[in-house]
């Protein structure tokens, strides 16, 4: 078979398994190979470095699946975040929605806002322990940092965008502040707000991993820490991967929930 037939044929596919089948599995196996590859070529001048292989990695994430040992060390991780998750959004929500119905107690805020947003969620580490000490809290504190703002930042450009004769006409009907703000400004700024929670769960497991590093004893980032400890690299490739595979999990599971809220509003 030609490249030429063989690029008519995956051509001649349904668009739907072309973009979203065809595509991210061919993209796989070249991200596969050049995985394998890279290390074939490192490993000639340092051999530990073949412990770091795909075979070696998918090998001992199988074992740490069936042992039960990855498992436990994902939910911790999966607790956390929903965690900071819920109090990213306890205090992102409310004080966004303020923000975006006040004008100027947004410009009263947003220097200060801006100022602290470009500060790394990292850095807040030893403020953190000094206030909360060691264990879950100052990983809880870390995590909501890491998610308040995205969270932040699209409700209030959200309600500032929703059509202010919705709010008139509430208003005619008598309807209180909570009641626009529960019946009207919400459902209209809920496809952002999904978004923002996306992207707020992105931030929020990269940052997971050196925020586990904080005298937990259980999560991800801890057994990696441990791994390298143990000089276990087939087990830290493993958890590496896992980390990657819970990431994109998330990330498409809050992208098809974003794509029906923005499908059933079309209609």
């Amino acid at each position: 078979m030609t490249s030429l037939s063989l690029s008519r044929r995956l051509r001649s596919l349904p668009q739907w398994r072309w973009r979203h089948v065809v595509l991210p599995s061919l993209g796989l196996l070249v991200g596969l190979f050049s995985w394998w590859l890279l290390v074939q070529l490192l490993a000639r001048s340092a051999p530990v470095i073949a412990e770091f292989s795909p075979a070696a990695g998918f090998s001992q994430l199988g074992v740490g699946l069936a042992s039960g040992v990855l498992i436990r060390h994902a939910s911790a991780s999966l607790l956390r975040v929903a965690v900071g998750l819920i109090l990213a959004v306890v205090v992102a929500v409310p004080l966004g929605l303020l923000l975006g119905l006040n004008h100027r107690l947004e410009l009263a805020t947003s220097a200060v806002f801006q100022f602290i947003r470009m500060i790394s969620p990292l850095s807040w580490m030893p403020i953190a322990v000094m206030v909360f000490g060691v264990g879950d809290a100052p990983v809880f504190f870390l995590l909501a940092v890491a998610a308040i703002w995205p969270i932040l930042l699209t409700i209030t450009t959200a309600v500032r965008t929703v059509n202010p004769l919705y709010i008139q006409v509430a208003r005619s009907f008598a309807a209180e502040p909570l009641e626009i703000v529960s019946r009207v400004v919400l459902p209209a700024i809920r496809p952002s707000l999904l978004s923002s929670i996306r992207v707020a769960v992105g931030l929020i497991w990269v940052v997971l991993v050196p925020a586990e590093m904080l005298g937990v004893s259980s999560g991800l980032g801890y057994l990696i820490l441990d791994c390298r400890d143990r000089l276990a690299y087939g087990e830290l490739t493993a958890a590496l991967l896992l980390i990657g595979l819970i990431g994109w999990g998330l990330d498409s599971l809050l992208r098809a929930l974003s794509h029906d809220d923005l499908s059933h509003a079309a209609h």
